[in-house]
Formats: C-alpha cells, sequence, structure tokens
C-alpha cells in the first residue's frame, strides 16, 4: 500500500509544476510587443489544454508503457490509461503503488513536465506565427517527440539513454530544455523572420509581467527539480538546495555580463538570468555539490546572456530567447555534469568516461529533436502555412488572431471623458 506522505509530496510537486506554465505565459506575455501580448499568453494556455489530452490519451503510454524491450518507445498497453484504471479498480499492486504512491500521481506530475516543455517553444516564434499553426504543431510534437524522448531517458530498464547508455539527466536538461530549445531553432528557420528583425528594436513590452513570471517560474521549478526525487527523502533535499545555489549564481553572473557589456545591470537581465541558472541545473541537481552548483549557475548565466545576442549573428528570429537560454542552458547544464558530478565528473573525484556520455545524451536529444520536428513544421509549412499576413504582423496578432486587446485605452480614455463631462 502507498505511504500518505509520498503521496501527499508528489502531488504538491506536480502542483508546483503545473503553476510553472501560467508563470511562463506571463514570462512571455512581459517579453512580447504591446499588440501582441494576448496571442503569446494565449499559446501557453492552448498547450496545456492541447496536452492535457493527448498525454491523457497516448502520450503517458508511449513514454512510460510498455515492458521496457524497447529502447525508444514505451507501448500501446496504456492508451488512455486504461491500464492504471483497471488496475486501481481491481487494487492492483503495480497500479496503487509506484514507489511509495499512486502511479497516476505520477501520471500528472509526467503531464506538467511536458506542457513546460511544449510551452517554451512557444516562444521561439511568438510575434508572426498562426495561433491554428501552433496548435497543430503542438498536437503533433507531444505525441512523436516529447513522449520518445522521456522513453529514452526516463523509461527506466531497457531505455536506450538512461539505462544501455549510462546518462544522467536527473530532472529534463535533455528532455526539455535541448528538445525545446532545438525545436525553437528549427522553427524559426522554417517560419522565417519578424518584419524589421536586426532593423527595430523588440524591447518587452512590461518588465513587472517578466519579473512576476520568472518569480513563478523559480517557486514551481522545486517542485520541477525536488519533485523528481519522488520521494519526501534526502536528495529531494539536496536538489532544492543545489537550485537555490545555481539559480542565485546564474542572476548575478548574467547581472555582471551585462552590466560590462552595456553597462546597465536590469531587471530582465535579472529575471533571465534566474531562468537561465533554473535550466542548467536541472539535469544535475542530484549529483552536484552546493558549491559545484554554484559554479555551474556562474557559468551558464554568462554562456547563457552571451548565447542570446547569436541570433543577430547568425541571423536567426528567436523571438524570446528559447535557443539562447533554453537550448544553450540545457547544453551546459548536462554537459558540466561530466566535469562536477560528484564521483563521476572530471573535477570531482571521476574520470573522462561520464562526460563522454553527457555529451551523448545531448546529441540523441539534439538530432532526434531537430529531425522530427523539422519534418512537422515543413508538413505544416506546405499545407496550413505559419506566417500571418504583413498587415496583421504589423497591426498586431491580437486582434488578427483573438479579436481582443491586453489593454484598452482608448476605452478607459472614454469612460474617463465620459465620468468628466
Amino acid at each position: 500500500m502507498f505511504d500518505a506522505g509520498s503521496t501527499g509530496f508528489m502531488l504538491v510537486c506536480a502542483m508546483l509544476v503545473l503553476l510553472m506554465t501560467p508563470g511562463l505565459a506571463f514570462f512571455y506575455g512581459g517579453l512580447s510587443l504591446r499588440k501582441n501580448v494576448v496571442n503569446t499568453m494565449i499559446m501557453s494556455f492552448a498547450v496545456i489544454g492541447i496536452v492535457g489530452v493527448t498525454w491523457t490519451v497516448c502520450g503517458w503510454s508511449f513514454a512510460y508503457g510498455g515492458d521496457g524491450s524497447i529502447p525508444f518507445f514505451g507501448g500501446f498497453d496504456q492508451i488512455g490509461l486504461q491500464g492504471l484504471v483497471a488496475g486501481i479498480v481491481s487494487e492492483a499492486p503495480e497500479a496503487l503503488s509506484h514507489d511509495a504512491y499512486p502511479a497516476m500521481a505520477d501520471v500528472v506530475f509526467q503531464l506538467a513536465f511536458c506542457m513546460i516543455t511544449t510551452a517554451i517553444i512557444t516562444g521561439a516564434v511568438a510575434g508572426r506565427v498562426k495561433f491554428g499553426a501552433v496548435c497543430a504543431f503542438v498536437a503533433v510534437w507531444t505525441v512523436v517527440v516529447y513522449p520518445p524522448l522521456a522513453h529514452m531517458v526516463w523509461g527506466g530498464e531497457g531505455s536506450l539513454v538512461g539505462d544501455t547508455i549510462g546518462a544522467l539527466d536527473f530532472a529534463g536538461g535533455d528532455v526539455v530544455h535541448i528538445s525545446s530549445g532545438l525545436t525553437g531553432l528549427i522553427l524559426c528557420l522554417i517560419a522565417g523572420k519578424r518584419r524589421g528583425f536586426g532593423l527595430v528594436s523588440y524591447r518587452p513590452h512590461n518588465v513587472p509581467f517578466v519579473a512576476l513570471g520568472a518569480t513563478l517560474l523559480w517557486f514551481g521549478w522545486f517542485g520541477f527539480n525536488a519533485g523528481s526525487a519522488f520521494a519526501a527523502n534526502g536528495t529531494a533535499g539536496y536538489a532544492w538546495v543545489s537550485t537555490s545555489a545555481a539559480t542565485a549564481a546564474a542572476m548575478l553572473s548574467w547581472g555582471f555580463t551585462e552590466k560590462i557589456r552595456s553597462g546597465h545591470y536590469t531587471a530582465m537581465g535579472a529575471a533571465s538570468g534566474m531562468v537561465a541558472g533554473l535550466v542548467a541545473i536541472t539535469p544535475a541537481a542530484d549529483v552536484v555539490s552546493p558549491l559545484w552548483a554554484i559554479v555551474m549557475g556562474a557559468i551558464a548565466g554568462v554562456l547563457t546572456c552571451l548565447a542570446c545576442g547569436l541570433k543577430f549573428k547568425f541571423g536567426y528570429d528567436d523571438s524570446l530567447d528559447v535557443v539562447g537560454v533554453h537550448g544553450v542552458g540545457g547544453f551546459t547544464g548536462t554537459i558540466l555534469i561530466g566535469f562536477f558530478g560528484e564521483g563521476t565528473g572530471l573535477l570531482a573525484g571521476g574520470d573522462w568516461k561520464q562526460l563522454v556520455v553527457q555529451l551523448v545524451i545531448a546529441l540523441v536529444a539534439i538530432l532526434y529533436s531537430a529531425v522530427i520536428t523539422a519534418i512537422i513544421a515543413f508538413a505544416l509549412e506546405k499545407t496550413i502555412g505559419w506566417r500571418v499576413t504583413e498587415a496583421q504582423e504589423v497591426g498586431g496578432i491580437d486582434l488578427a488572431d483573438q479579436g481582443e486587446r491586453a489593454y484598452d485605452f482608448a476605452g478607459t480614455a472614454s469612460s474617463v471623458l465620459k465620468e468628466v463631462k
């Protein structure tokens, strides 16, 4: 029979991770232009709806079903969660208990992971793509990309990366961040640049929204990382501490880098550095000491800050820096395990073998995500198309796609004038 404490812990962690996607909506909404706020935010909420269905119908089964005989795919035995439902009704031990908590709690926890991963991607093409195209992409991507990749890394015995290769990814440096970053890059290239990219400034329209979103993400990330211990134990506490240390260090190092480059330490930079540190420590939260976590965070803050400027050099229009923060941050955290992982890293009592393994897992995530994403994206480009019209892009996608504005200044002014009269 399952343990009530562990069950409560996992349910709370699942709720924290679920909060991250609305938090990301605020973060992205603040970073976007005023005329695209509603569209940018509703893409994250659309992900919540679509993934809630696809994960229940087949995502969980493709990621965590089967008997472990296929190294890159779960199975069809838990389509619609029917295997778990039948087991609960008959009180089967494998359905009632998953390391001392109900397996259904794990379904919700992993569902929230799929949601935030997919929502991250939308920021790469914000401000220029059709809402319908994004929804169609999400529906397919969360069936054919995320679940198989999750199985390869976290599928347990027989999984290609996690078991056979022996790579370390505690909470999603590869499954979540490298995959979302590479997917965002592919979509950027296929959808094309925003009109005026490199010529006009796309400054965040609402910095308080950015700060609020980043804070909600940090709050939810404790469930993300500590919950990946799957028990209220020492590993969860260890992950909590390393997450805090790395995030704080990244926020500072991003700020120092920004100050040197532009002469300013901005609130937006602090928020972005915070997210970069959270991303980098995600794969390593259980295997690096708090001191090495600080070093990892500091390195990630500098590298991601610099990486966000590469889009202007190489000409890919990553609207909200998904590639720079999540792609580069996830890759950095994954590789640094090979240096700082306790007992396995080059600088922490190990040798070069773990570093090679971490490079392999990063390459698997990059290649699989890039190839399958490119196929999906090209198919959508040739059918419904990705881009809104030039007039819609210039006038704002909020009115074109959603038929509403984030701020009705004209209506407010009219009301005030009526009251004065």
